[in-house]
């Protein structure tokens, strides 16, 4: 039926977008998403650092951002410096590197409890994209367009989806909580 697949492709994308804003999160690991997001006052507008230049990884702990515009670097400084990653930007040229040191216990600490809160977030959402569904289905059944037995086995399918949903959601908890504690 259409609810389930509405269903599937709303929770795949709040999944999705779960996992992408943890991937923006701090870790021990360099991750290109941690910055190419930061907003940027360029040529008069707000910009992310991705729009104005190259981001790259040089292993084991360093950012590398490839500014494409010369007057671009000092503002893209700026915006790193004032972001929430807690890192100073080194400028060589038109290169931009940030060097991240490892993670204090204390940082590691606040990190989980921040990507907790996001899991119980998305959760949320997920909760509330089965109580849309359930209201879909309680509806086709007001308006006899589904026998009594019908909803219920569409109720069933339903939270099977969502406990997945939530089974996935605490999976990609763990690969971030272990990534930040390495």
């Amino acid at each position: 039926m259409d609810i389930l697949k509405e269903l599937e492709n709303k929770i795949k994308d709040l999944l999705e977008f779960f996992k992408q804003q943890l991937l923006g999160m701090r870790s021990n690991r360099p991750s290109p998403r941690m910055v190419e997001d930061i907003p940027v006052e360029a040529y008069g507008q707000k910009m992310t650092i991705r729009q104005v230049g190259a981001i790259s990884i040089v292993p084991p702990i360093q950012i590398q951002i490839s500014v494409w515009d010369k007057s671009m670097v000092g503002p893209v400084a700026k915006a790193i410096e004032s972001s929430n990653l807690k890192v100073n930007a080194n400028v060589d040229g038109n290169v931009i590197r940030i060097n991240l040191p490892p993670l204090s216990d204390e940082r590691r600490k606040e990190l989980i409890k921040v990507v907790k809160k996001e899991t119980e977030e998305a959760k949320i959402k997920i909760r509330s994209a089965r109580e849309e569904a359930n209201k879909k289905i309680g509806k086709d059944f007001d308006e006899g367009n589904i026998s009594e037995d019908q909803k219920f086995d569409f109720k069933e399918k339903i939270q099977k989806i969502i406990d997945k949903a939530n089974a996935d959601a605490e999976e990609i908890l763990a690969k971030k909580i272990k990534e930040i504690e390495e």
